[in-house]
């Protein structure tokens, strides 16, 4: 794990960004060349509302990660916080500007009445605030324990986000299914008892004045 560790220690945030912006890349790629099937509205908002959830995930393990197995990647944790963020962000857009053509009143309803369009707004509403304090001045300006308190509206947005994706596919497919067992299993992680250190055992000596 320390091998790992210094060979982590080279990557700058900008890094995680870059690639991070690959899957986006790549579908404007598929774009450009016609490589998006019969219906590519449909295949670029899918795409990028699961790599928004796919990034939703990798924030997830981030602390699983360093409290079972050793692996500290909390650095890289903003960074793809911001990205899920972004991609869900492009996905919402991709509905409103390209799927619904700005018909204002469709989308209305569309919030009102479609469960799954309520739980991946809701999903993504949650995602507003995280973003916009994930930066070292909120931390300061709230506090760290207010901040940490905020920012516990991923695990929620997760299982909303979760759900949205298996309600899109309207059948209980095994991918969106295998989403959701992964982000529950990862939120039940954190209920696990921290195990204490063991104490040393005390040196006797002379008593404390």
């Amino acid at each position: 794990m320390e091998a790992l560790h210094r060979a982590l220690r080279p990557v700058r945030p900008w890094m995680v960004y870059a690639l991070g912006s690959l899957p986006l890349l790549m579908l404007i790629w598929q774009t450009v060349n016609g490589a998006l099937g019969v219906d590519p509205v449909k295949t670029i908002e899918h795409r990028l509302g699961e790599v928004a959830l796919q990034l939703i995930v990798a924030g997830l393990c981030v602390t699983p990660l360093r409290r079972f197995v050793g692996l500290n990647l909390m650095r890289f944790r903003r960074q793809i916080g911001v990205l899920a963020f972004v991609y869900a962000g492009l996905h919402l857009f991709v509905w409103v500007t390209l799927d619904l053509q700005f018909r204002w009143s469709e989308i209305g309803n569309d919030l009102v009445k479609r469960p799954y369009i309520i739980l991946g707004m809701a999903a993504f509403l949650m995602l507003l605030p995280l973003a916009l304090t994930s930066n070292n001045l909120s931390i300061r300006r709230m506090g760290a324990a207010a901040w940490q308190r905020l920012h516990r509206l991923v695990y929620p947005a997760a299982l909303l986000a979760a759900a949205h994706f298996i309600w899109v596919m309207k059948a209980w497919a095994a991918e969106p299914m295998i989403y959701l067992a992964l982000i529950t299993g990862l939120l039940g992680l954190r209920l696990v008892p921290r195990s204490r250190p063991a104490q040393r055992a005390r040196v006797p000596g002379p008593e404390p004045r």
